[in-house]
């Protein structure tokens, strides 16, 4: 009989952990784990086809247990994976790009406290088992099942932090507006997830202003900044924290207007993206290169009225949550991958069952 200690090394061994220890798993904990979700083990939650691997509801549980997961955990894992199985991204192989992405899940609804997801002071810190191991069950997964390590198929040039965890929930009683996935369309006693594709997490220090319109030339002068640029533009989610949010609540400002006015300001002129070698776009890539490069072409996405071009791809590449403590003037802008628009990929967090394991 192995022993505890016996067990953590033989995963480490066997190259099943992120760095830290994980927690062996055996047929009582996944069985525990499986009877919280009405899903088949074998269904399939996530396909990279041009792998030939797939996540099943199975190996998300063994790694959900894996990752410090309690099996009341499980169905937000669940949700998780259908959020990133719509969004898209991880599906085309973004996860093994050199930029690094990771992901990150936005959890909304009672399930938030019904759990314990931290969607207050250090949320995207330490502290707190529901987030730190649900995102850490998806990263876990990643490796395990889609073999999406370090040196071998993940090529991160630098990597985040946000690939060890990344799961906050957004501070829904301390808003002034309704929460995402109201927004999208979901009652307010509903759970939901809402996975993102993030590169960077960037704070804004603004303390001391009592002027909506300075603190949103913070956060928009922040999301454009020419280093995020690598496509023809970027999107963002900006986390503003509870006080920045009725500051601009209070002076009659809605999430849609802040959307529209931090991509009006986003706009980049041709001096600008030329300084930076990003005035043109490829004809190959379409990635952002030097005006005489060999591949560059005309930049579709540049404003013919204006000498530049936006960095965000349009308002709706720009998404809106509030999440923190009201301790300080500090949010973030969190740097999502790709050039997105539309609804996002919001799930449904499938309702818990309290039956014993099978």
């Amino acid at each position: 009989m192995i022993d505890a200690p016996g067990a953590i090394e033989h995963c480490y061994a066997q190259g099943w952990t992120d760095g830290l220890p994980v927690v062996p798993c055996g047929q009582d904990q996944l069985d525990a784990m499986l009877a919280r979700v009405d899903r088949d083990p074998d269904d399939v939650l996530l396909e990279m086809p041009q792998l030939n691997r797939a996540v099943t509801v199975r190996l998300a549980a063994v790694n959900a247990v894996m990752a410090g997961c309690l099996p009341e955990y499980f169905p937000v894992v669940v949700a998780a994976w259908d959020s990133l199985r719509e969004e898209g991204y991880a599906r085309k192989g973004i996860w093994q790009s050199t930029t690094g992405t990771a992901a990150l899940l936005l959890v909304n609804g009672p399930v938030r406290g019904e759990i314990g997801i931290n969607s207050q002071g250090n949320l995207f810190g330490q502290g707190f088992r529901a987030n730190a191991t649900i995102g850490r069950a998806v990263r876990l997964t990643a490796m395990n099942a889609l073999g999406l390590r370090p040196h071998e198929l993940d090529q991160a040039t630098q990597g985040t932090p946000a690939k060890y965890t990344a799961c906050i929930g957004e501070n829904e009683e301390e808003s002034p507006w309704a929460p995402l996935h109201v927004d999208c369309g979901l009652a307010p006693q509903d759970s939901a997830v809402t996975a993102m594709t993030i590169r960077s997490t960037v704070h804004i220090e603004a303390r001391h202003t009592a002027v909506a319109e300075q603190l949103l030339h913070d956060i928009a002068g922040t999301a454009a900044r020419t280093g995020a640029l690598l496509h023809q533009s970027v999107s963002v989610c900006v986390v503003l924290c509870p006080e920045h949010a009725h500051l601009l609540a209070d002076a009659g400002w809605t999430k849609r207007d802040v959307s529209a006015f931090v991509h009006e300001q986003s706009f980049l002129s041709r001096e600008q993206l030329d300084r930076v070698g990003k005035g043109a776009v490829s004809a190959i890539s379409r990635w952002r290169v030097p005006a005489d490069h060999p591949d560059a072409v005309v930049d579709t996405a540049a404003d013919p009225a204006r000498a530049g071009a936006y960095a965000l791809t349009s308002p709706e590449a720009v998404l809106v949550v509030v999440a923190g403590a009201s301790n300080s003037g500090v949010s973030a802008v969190v740097e999502t991958f790709g050039p997105r628009g539309g609804r996002p990929a919001v799930t449904p967090v499938p309702p818990t069952r309290q039956e014993t394991p099978r």
